[in-house]
């Protein structure tokens, strides 16, 4: 038995301060709680009725209370009558709209819950996720380990809508907003229920580091000897010391490499990489305590520079130097689909993947001159092995993304004077009054709603159809990775993308194009049937994002979801009669079928993957067809 020291006398024992008094946020208070259990409920009906998750099944309309807007629901027409019988013999009724893709649109003051034989009570309003599930369990075919978990996202997701619902600005104030602004205050993934589930993020944790917490931080910086770090760069970058000259004052380069010689350490053989303070503390420090130990590892100071979170987490911007870059963090938090670290292979070959994206783009005059599309490159890459987990590929992938940086071109430099940026998925937001940011946009360009939208598409659709049609590369054009170039009138004029690596997919069909694709980019990104590449656009944009705004522009701009989709119908025509050379590619990469797969992002959660660990990321699964509102007979 080991010889553990003596107490001290207790006389002579510090007393440690006493713990704050638990407080509640201010935010959490029952109107608000409440408001964002319905809307929450009512996303999660809509979604699984989608995935076919669940099946509702048409009721009376008279067993349907009339639809009474609150200010956070929509103020749509309620819809047709639906029901849903749950495992007690309740069920639950409520109003829903058939929407494109055959997906649901729930109103949320309409949900009622019938009790179960033999009560007598009449139906009464229902707003209670949480309850739900409890009822729905046996329905959903859950098993307890993912419900467990579920109901954990659930409560962190809830508590961040009712934090984002407490700082709430009106339409107005958040179309003056910049583009780092405005990130904090977007509700999350439109599609996945549980969208900011955040698993192993604490509550003050969340404070810190959630993008709607909006709060500004400086990143400290690690030293990592050249045994474990790869240093990766684009042209101009090949040599670490041309970023750390960009990115790092004089003074602060000088600190980090003083801080090593005071160690007995040479600078020279050494790489700096900002980290995350949360993983510093969860992941670096007690999972490379070998290496700290050893001084293969030194921490650094935090830069000066200030920075902010974007809605991806991991991503920051620079605020005191927009100038320089954005940084992308490895962080071993669970969330939406996957564990957010930075896998090695695919930081090492970002620069890689850049150069030959930025390549296909400065060759291609349309792309390069007419769409004046920007790709924000991933210019830099710091990759550190873990000298164990590196060594064992059978074990969980999140073990294998821990350490790491990738420095992202910053979208100032590229804005002509009078331009400003917004990501795609704002133009889905909705203010605490009814407003949307979209009409509010439209209002304020002096358009005509359609008028705008055409715009709109003209700027997002043509640089993502190039590349498909003529090149056999998709992007996934989600709304977080997507950005809207606007002009001084804010009318949409082009588009801006991000997150190459992750989201950049090739055809697996033989393309001449694709035949000088170097090898090191050709080994990381995913190939897929020619049949399946346009899915890409369809789950990313299609149904990720403008299945949403075809509703928004229904509702609160009068355009009908027909027209909406005839809008985005003809710009890809007129994109394939621009180029007629490539009527083959138009067949084999098919937008206008009848048809498409639907791939779904819940159902991956609930059945596929769950929450256990598996040594590579997930992918999201199809389960069946729905039908496509691009198709003409």
């Amino acid at each position: 038995m080991p010889n553990f020291p003596a107490a001290p006398d207790s006389a002579q024992t510090p007393v440690p301060p006493s713990p704050q008094h638990p407080r509640t946020p201010p935010e959490l208070t029952q109107a608000l709680w409440e408001s964002a259990s319905r809307r929450l409920l009512a996303k999660m009906l809509a979604e699984f009725a989608y995935e076919e998750i669940i099946r509702p099944a048409p009721a009376p309309a008279s067993d349907i209370p009339t639809h009474t807007p609150t200010p956070l629901s929509t103020r749509s027409a309620p819809g047709d009558a639906w029901t849903l019988a749950l495992d007690d013999g309740s069920s639950l009724a409520f109003r829903a709209r058939r929407r494109s893709y055959g997906s649901w649109h729930i109103a949320p003051d309409t949900i009622t819950l019938t009790p179960p034989p033999p009560s007598s009570r009449p139906p009464a309003p229902f707003g209670d996720p949480y309850a739900f599930l409890v009822r729905a369990r046996t329905l959903l075919g859950l098993d307890g380990t993912t419900l467990g978990h579920l109901v954990r996202e659930l409560s962190a997701t809830l508590c961040a809508d009712v934090r984002i619902d407490h700082t709430a600005q009106s339409a107005d104030a958040l179309a003056d907003l910049d583009y780092a602004a405005l990130e904090g205050h977007q509700t999350g993934h439109p599609w996945l229920v549980l969208n900011k589930g955040r698993i192993g993020l604490s509550a003050s944790d969340t404070a810190a580091w959630a993008p709607e917490a909006r709060t500004r931080q400086r990143l400290p910086w690690l030293a990592a000897h050249t045994s474990l770090a790869d240093y990766r760069g684009t042209a101009g970058l090949e040599d670490p010391a041309r970023l750390y000259a960009a990115e790092l004052d004089p003074a602060t380069r000088a600190a980090f490499d003083q801080t090593l010689r005071d160690r007995g350490m040479d600078p020279r053989h050494y790489l700096y990489l900002p980290v995350h303070p949360w993983q510093w503390d969860e992941v670096v420090l007690p999972l490379f305590a070998p290496a700290l130990s050893s001084g293969a590892l030194v921490p650094l100071p935090a830069d000066p520079d200030v920075r902010l979170p974007q809605q991806s987490i991991r991503t920051f911007l620079n605020l005191t130097r927009p100038d320089r870059h954005s940084v992308k963090l490895p962080l071993c938090v669970f969330n939406t689909m996957v564990w957010r670290g930075l896998p090695g292979d695919l930081t090492r070959a970002a620069p890689a993947v850049t150069a030959w994206i930025h390549s296909v783009r400065d060759a291609d005059p349309f792309l390069r001159d007419e769409c004046g599309v920007i790709l924000l490159g991933e210019v830099a890459s710091v990759t550190v092995r873990h000298p164990v987990y590196d060594e064992l590929p059978e074990v969980p992938y999140q073990y294998k993304e821990l350490l790491g940086a990738i420095w992202r071109e910053p979208l100032a430099g590229h804005l002509a004077p009078g331009e400003r940026a917004r990501t795609l998925a704002s133009l889905l937001h909705t203010d605490p009054r009814g407003r949307s940011f979209t009409a509010e946009l439209v209002d304020r360009s002096g358009l005509a709603p359609t008028v705008w939208l055409q715009r709109l598409f003209t700027a997002l659709l043509p640089p993502l159809l190039r590349f498909l049609y003529r090149y056999g590369t998709v992007f996934s054009p989600h709304g977080e990775n997507t950005i809207v170039i606007f002009d001084e009138h804010d009318v949409p004029v082009r588009l801006a993308v991000k997150d190459f690596v992750d989201d950049v997919n090739i055809s697996a069909e033989p393309l001449p194009e694709l035949d000088a694709l170097p090898d090191e980019v050709r080994a990381v990104l995913l190939s897929e049937p020619a049949d399946f590449l346009p899915q890409f656009i369809h789950s990313g944009l299609f149904v990720g994002v403008f299945r949403y705004l075809s509703a928004v522009c229904e509702d609160r701009l009068g355009v009908p979801e027909d027209d909406f989709w005839s809008l985005v119908r003809a710009e890809i025509l007129r994109h394939q009669a621009r180029f007629p050379e490539l009527k083959d590619r138009y067949e084999l990469f098919e937008l206008l079928g009848e048809r498409i797969g639907r791939l779904c992002l819940n159902r991956n959660r609930l059945y596929e993957d769950g929450y256990r660990d598996r040594p590579t990321r997930p992918h999201a699964v199809r389960y069946g067809t729905v039908p496509n509102p691009l198709y003409r007979p």
